[in-house]
């Protein structure tokens, strides 16, 4: 899997906050989705992309290897991968749980909207908050979000995004149903991002999504290339 080299991270005015993050999670490392590209959409339980939109594997044959194109037309709001199936099926993720994710993206513009979303299972007062943690490509920056209940937006770390270029990304979310969770973000090996006492499990449970998502706006066209895709237990499984 191919990954961005890592530059030696830091955290400035968040140190506390991210030894936090860091000390949460577990001793014991496990990689537990590998989702090379070369092994076709069937690594997602589905893809949510309107026609004429869709989900479509590649390779450049530049060395950077398979990757999947996550392309949004104008006409459709959104193109967007759901959740994480095993080779024993969909994934199940829990409560009090840590869960690192890896990937590799680069977009056609550095407005992609919505790239990355910690979306919660059900629907409207069937949950609580409905997306605890998003991710956006918008105004050439990488956004990161902490949505509480009541639908109270927290911003928790931008920084430069150029589209065009690969971008490595490792999301480490500790859950928690009560308020103690944790989240760190890193960007091409630098951390910008972190949040403790978040409430990241929602009432009915959360899974990711990853793509292209512009809400109601479905007149912008839109391109997310995401390869590399992985999931663990630590930093280490992913990076």
């Amino acid at each position: 899997m191919y990954r961005t080299p890592l530059r030696a991270w830091f955290c400035t005015a968040t140190a506390a906050a991210c030894a936090t993050v860091l000390a949460a999670a577990p001793a014991q490392a496990s990689v537990i989705w590998d989702a090379d590209a070369s092994q076709g959409v069937g690594v997602f339980v589905t893809t949510l992309c309107d026609s004429p939109g869709n989900v479509t594997t590649g390779d450049w044959g530049d060395g950077h290897g398979p990757f999947f194109k996550f392309n949004k037309p104008v006409g459709t709001p959104r193109c967007e991968a759901h959740s994480v199936r095993t080779a024993s099926g969909e994934y199940t993720f829990r409560d009090d749980s840590t869960y690192w994710f890896g990937w590799d993206s680069m977009t056609k513009t550095g407005d992609a909207q919505t790239v990355f979303q910690w979306k919660s299972n059900g629907t409207n007062d069937q949950n609580s908050q409905n997306y605890p943690v998003l991710m956006k490509v918008e105004d050439d920056q990488l956004k990161v979000w902490y949505v509480a209940p009541g639908e109270t937006w927290i911003s928790i770390g931008t920084t430069p995004w150029t589209a065009g270029e690969w971008h490595s990304i490792q999301l480490g979310i500790t859950t928690d149903a009560g308020g103690a969770g944790t989240l760190s973000v890193y960007k091409d090996g630098t951390a910008f991002a972190s949040r403790t006492g978040a409430r990241t499990w929602d009432d009915l449970g959360n899974k990711p999504r990853w793509g292209t998502y512009f809400g109601t706006d479905d007149t912008t066209a839109s391109i997310n290339w995401v390869a590399g895709l992985s999931m663990g237990t630590a930093r280490s499984d992913v990076d």
